[in-house]
């Protein structure tokens, strides 16, 4: 019997018991409660603000807070993946439901793969909740914009891009730190418009994990968009701009749909929309979801982002390095993002961003041949299209083929003549951008 079995025949059920606000210190706590059997987990969110003070749609907020830790949960389930989920602190329809598992069950696809699970979707859960009526739609007065920052080129992107447009921005970043909070000053926001609230997970899991329970990657970006739709609403604004790119979409596994960003994909944010439509009123109600950037491609992206130098000893995108506020320059990311930017900036410009030649570490050459070959899965990071490192590489290959580094040298041996795919004028039309704010993508190009 495998550990995934032998774990759902031990812990039968997994409880979503309650979700809780309480406010002290001017600050509001949302917590939440799950438990497998004798195990309980109290994950909690801490808000800068106290919700009572401001004016919002409460029981729109009530109802956000519910599925945000319908979001929450599935980082506790995936521990041992108990077949039926018991909801006992809100009532969901069918059509919820089926929307929830499809989110577990798709943006689990990396957890399952590297366990060595093949779940059946009808199988793999059965969520048992009362019967709730959606939110019926409603007119609220909200205007500006919530941009999630993460730190990295993307969302400086946006934040430019909004910034020309003439957009009131707020920024919204989940556990400030060094790189956050610096691309937050380096765009100009003042420190009254940066809601940054601290997620903190419950230490149960992680005494599960210790315990050999299982363990790995769940769909984060799902909880973002929650938690950002609830500081939206209770903030009155109109949008939420994501900074999720059209490479986004890609698979990680050739011959699969399992995607390390399928909560960054088109697909989810198109069920995201959906969701809020039938289950929070609508957007005449509740704040709109969008990501700015899912017309272009991350080359697009970083051709632009090398428009705002004052961010580049400032931006961070790397996951080992993040507590730190560095770049580790031996992961998947560090060199996926050296490469990019390879395309565009100087050895001395990119060593003073990353701290090192990233092209010299010769020991890198099997991660590159996971970024750019055929029949070799992508390094589980969110990393961009193999066409994308392709051009790049080539790009970069131009501006040093006089004396090229190790990495240019290997791409040269595995490519000896390549003609890249063109992104110049790439546009996704599968977008959800406001129409008003199309123009800042290019929309020209559309056909």
């Amino acid at each position: 019997m495998s550990l995934y079995d032998e774990l759902r025949e031990k812990h039968r059920s997994f409880i979503y018991h309650s979700y809780e606000f309480t406010e002290q210190d001017g600050n509001t706590l949302l917590r939440f409660h799950f438990s497998i059997d004798e195990y309980h987990f109290y994950p909690g969110w801490t808000f800068p603000e106290e919700f009572s003070g401001l004016s919002c749609d409460r029981e729109l907020a009530d109802r956000i807070a519910f599925s945000f830790g319908m979001a929450e949960l599935v980082s506790y389930w995936k521990c041992a993946c108990p077949p039926t989920v018991e909801v006992r602190c809100g009532g969901l329809t069918a059509w919820e439901k089926n929307w929830w598992k499809k989110l577990y069950y798709n943006g689990l696809g990396e957890f399952f793969y590297r366990n060595g699970i093949t779940p059946d979707f009808d199988a793999f859960m059965t969520i048992n909740a009362s019967e709730e009526s959606p939110l019926t739609a409603g007119t609220n007065a909200l205007t500006g914009t919530l941009v999630p920052i993460g730190g990295g080129k993307d969302s400086v992107v946006t934040l430019e891009l909004l910034k020309k447009a003439g957009v009131d921005i707020s920024a919204y970043i989940i556990n400030p730190r060094g790189a956050t909070l610096g691309c937050a000053a380096a765009a100009g926001i003042p420190e009254g418009r940066i809601i940054g609230p601290k997620r903190t997970i419950d230490r149960q899991l992680l005494e599960l994990n210790k315990l050999g329970y299982l363990n790995g990657h769940t769909p984060f970006s799902a909880v973002v968009a929650f938690s950002a739709e609830l500081s939206a609403c209770v903030h009155g604004l109109k949008y939420i701009a994501l900074s999720n790119e059209s490479s986004a979409n890609e698979s990680y596994v050739e011959g699969t749909a399992i995607n390390h960003q399928y909560s960054k994909s088109t697909e989810f944010e198109r069920d995201f929309r959906e969701y809020c439509e039938r289950s929070f009123g609508g957007f005449s109600r509740c704040p709109e979801y969008f990501s700015l950037l899912r017309p272009w491609s991350e080359w697009q992206i970083a051709r632009e982002f090398v428009k705002y130098p004052q961010y580049f000893g400032i931006f961070q995108s790397c996951n080992l390095g993040s507590k730190t506020n560095s770049w580790c320059c031996n992961c998947a990311k560090c060199l996926y993002v050296y490469i990019l930017l390879a395309a565009f900036l100087d050895d001395d410009t990119l060593t003073g961003i990353f701290g090192c030649n990233m092209l010299e570490k010769q020991e890198l050459s099997g991660m590159l041949d996971g970024l750019v070959l055929d029949g070799e899965d992508k390094p589980f990071e969110c990393v961009g299209t193999k066409d994308e490192v392709r051009l790049s590489l080539e790009m970069a290959w131009e501006r040093r083929k006089s004396a090229p580094p190790a990495l240019l040298k290997h791409w040269r041996e595995l490519f000896p003549e390549y003609t890249p795919v063109s992104l110049e004028n790439y546009f996704d039309a599968d977008n959800f951008v406001p129409e008003p704010l199309k123009y800042l993508l290019g929309a020209r190009h559309e056909h």
